[in-house]
């Protein structure tokens, strides 16, 4: 909390503060001097720190302020009492009592925030499952699609060989074939010179 300077404080407001610092000092001793027959200097006010440390600790770090007050306990007792009953203390609070209405709204709230959330994890949950066997369904198909593609490779490589074999072995068979194309060529030369004396 940081205090505020005196010129940021519009006239309106600053006489409200004025009147309420007074009456805080006034309850915090000011009302003593008086009883005693002794008056404050009309000049003199209580300044924002003064009146919070009249309630309390104030420590100033640079422009922070910090206010612990005193009898936290007992205040948050009185803020907690319903509105008819008179505070045990004895003595008034600043702090206004909780509407248990206010309550209610809120536990009602929260009743509604859990329900969502409730739905909004169940959503997630199903998301999270459709999400899941999504996932497992393609990599079954990727596992199957390998598996396929193994298999055909295997078969493609056999096929090579057989392949393979079967061209060494007509490769084999194949090779009395340029004999046979000799004596051909000779026969049909012979036949020619043959052909050739009988005209």
């Amino acid at each position: 909390m940081e205090e505020p300077g005196p010129a940021a404080v519009p006239p309106e407001g600053r006489g409200r503060d004025e009147r309420s610092l007074e009456a805080l000092s006034l309850a915090g001793g000011g009302g003593a001097a008086a009883a005693a027959g002794r008056q404050l200097p009309e000049g003199r006010r209580a300044t924002l720190a003064s009146a919070l440390e009249l309630e309390g600790t104030v420590l100033r770090e640079g422009r922070l302020t910090q206010f612990v007050a005193n009898n936290l306990e007992r205040r948050i007792r009185l803020s907690g009492a319903p509105r008819g009953e008179p505070p045990a203390g004895g003595g008034g609070s600043s702090i206004p009592a909780i509407d248990p209405g206010a309550l209610q709204d809120v536990v009602a709230l929260a009743g509604q925030v859990a329900a969502q959330v409730d739905e909004l994890l169940r959503n997630v949950h199903c998301g999270l499952q459709a999400l899941t066997a999504l996932s497992v369904g393609c990599i079954q198909t990727y596992r199957d699609g390998v598996e396929s593609l193994g298999e055909a490779a295997d078969l493609s490589i056999r096929a090579m060989y057989a392949l393979v074999a079967r061209c060494e072995e007509l490769d084999r068979a194949m090779q009395p074939v340029p004999a046979l194309a000799k004596r051909i060529r000779d026969m049909k030369g012979t036949l020619e010179r043959l052909e050739g004396l009988c005209k």
